[in-house]
């Protein structure tokens, strides 16, 4: 289901487009593995890899111990099933603070397909966050306990359907 708010600027219309899923549009989806061990496989799907592999940004979501949110869009990397990212002095942002005492935090990272017609596609993440050294400066390392992807696995045209697998 689509759902437009419009509301009246002093310069003209602004028209906001925000995708709210019906209940049955959520499906979970068990997690990959390899047929002949029955082991489990990367937390992310081929497809999901190699959009994640195109995408040079994504959104980091973290919060205070009272709940204050904090997101910046950073740059990422893949690293086995985890993502890290770093930055030039992250011990002074307020990320580097919340993880220090709520160590989670939700990625995004999304785009559009097409705009005509509209398709949305991407991956949220969820998971736990530590911070560790690599070449003397700090890094965050996310591994994954929830993802949410939709139009990366499943690209029939339409609204997609979300996919929800618990990781682990």
């Amino acid at each position: 289901m689509i759902s437009t708010n419009a509301s009246t600027r002093e310069f003209g219309v602004i028209t906001t487009a925000v995708w709210l899923p019906r209940q049955d549009d959520t499906q979970a989806v068990s997690h990959p593995t390899s047929a002949s061990e029955g082991l489990p496989m990367s937390a992310f799907t081929d497809a999901e890899l190699k959009y994640l592999a195109s995408q040079p940004i994504m959104r980091f979501a973290s919060a205070s111990l009272t709940g204050k949110p904090d997101v910046v869009p950073v740059v990422f990397s893949i690293d086995g099933d985890d993502i890290v990212t770093g930055g030039f002095d992250i011990t002074h942002t307020v990320r580097y603070k919340n993880i220090q005492t709520n160590p989670r935090a939700t990625v995004v990272v999304d785009d559009l397909a097409s705009m005509d017609p509209w398709s949305p596609r991407g991956l949220k993440i969820m998971g736990t966050v530590v911070v560790e050294e690599t070449d003397g400066s700090p890094r965050f390392r996310i591994t994954p306990e929830v993802i949410i992807s939709w139009a990366i696995n499943d690209t029939t045209p339409g609204i997609p359907k979300m996919e929800r697998r618990v990781i682990g």
